[in-house]
């Protein structure tokens, strides 16, 4: 039963919580089997443990990230009952730090407005892919967050091919199907800049994204990066709709999630349940998905 028409339960309240982390030692987000270490479930875990609680409170998350994919600005939310919250909200952050490893970080643990759903509101998520392509190789101070390509890239190729790929289309040439699950995404933003220090960062933003579609952009756009595939291949292989076998997945480690977009609070219900429809085409919709990369 529900008290509030959101979806809270009754004597419940919902928290938003704002969180990073490096995935390297990570399975991905989603809690696994027995022994496969996740963010979910090393955030459940010391939740659990700081509240006392004999009760695991499970976390809806904006985007699940993948094996060895970073976080910045992930959102999650978790409906804590309401005397566990009044109690240990105004030290819950210091204590989770103590529990928690130094590779995930909670920035903020606030009460979410009504409507909101970390995963269902969110309007887009963006994503960075960093790549280095020195002939050297990258800085080792650097070597966990960007992918080192070892041929020259050509930027300005690169953004011309992007601009090919940009709005809703049926992704499925660049994604890993899963039953049940639609592969339209509009696709808000991509491009690439080169930075002083020659690091080159893809900026991604969509207002969903569905398995592997992330990595599998960057892999084709690499190729046209680096000469081996002209500006328009990439388009012609989001018209085919099928899996070519040239399109590389690359490497999670240059992958972060940076930012997620939710409306104004007033509008948070109605873009939840706006984004639980399927999406079809040619008829405008919204994504209900928001699994990664």
């Amino acid at each position: 039963m529900t008290d509030d028409g959101y979806g809270v339960p009754a004597g419940r309240v919902r928290v938003r919580f704002d969180l990073s982390y490096d995935g390297a030692a990570f399975s991905g987000w989603a809690k696994q089997a027995a022994g496969r270490r996740t963010v979910q479930g090393e955030i459940e875990d010391a939740l659990r443990t700081v509240t006392r609680s004999p009760e695991t409170y499970d976390l809806t998350v904006a985007g699940r990230t993948d094996a060895g994919v970073h976080a910045r600005g992930q959102v999650a939310h978790v409906d804590l009952p309401a005397e566990v919250w009044a109690e240990h909200r105004e030290k819950l952050l210091k204590r989770l730090a103590g529990r928690l490893s130094r590779d995930v970080r909670i920035w903020r643990a606030e009460e979410a407005p009504a409507g909101f759903d970390a995963r269902f509101s969110a309007i887009w998520r963006r994503y960075a892919y960093r790549i280095g392509d020195h002939p050297g190789g990258v800085d080792p101070l650097l070597r966990g967050h960007v992918l080192w390509h070892d041929w020259p890239l050509d930027v300005a190729a690169m953004n011309e091919a992007s601009r090919g790929l940009l709005g809703e289309h049926d992704f499925a040439a660049y994604c890993k199907r899963r039953e049940g699950a639609t592969t339209i995404r509009t696709l808000q933003r991509l491009e690439w800049e080169r930075d002083a220090a020659g690091i080159i960062t893809g900026t991604v933003r969509a207002d969903a994204f569905c398995h592997n579609m992330v990595r599998s952009l960057v892999g084709a756009l690499v190729f046209v990066g680096d000469g081996h595939r002209p500006v328009e291949w990439p388009a012609r292989v989001l018209a085919a709709g099928v899996r070519d076998s040239a399109v590389h997945v690359v490497r999670p480690h240059g992958l972060t999630l940076e930012e997620v977009g939710y409306p104004a609070d007033e509008l948070l219900a109605a873009r939840s349940r706006e984004a639980r429809n399927k999406r079809s085409l040619p008829v405008l919709g919204s994504a209900g998905g928001a699994g990664c990369c």
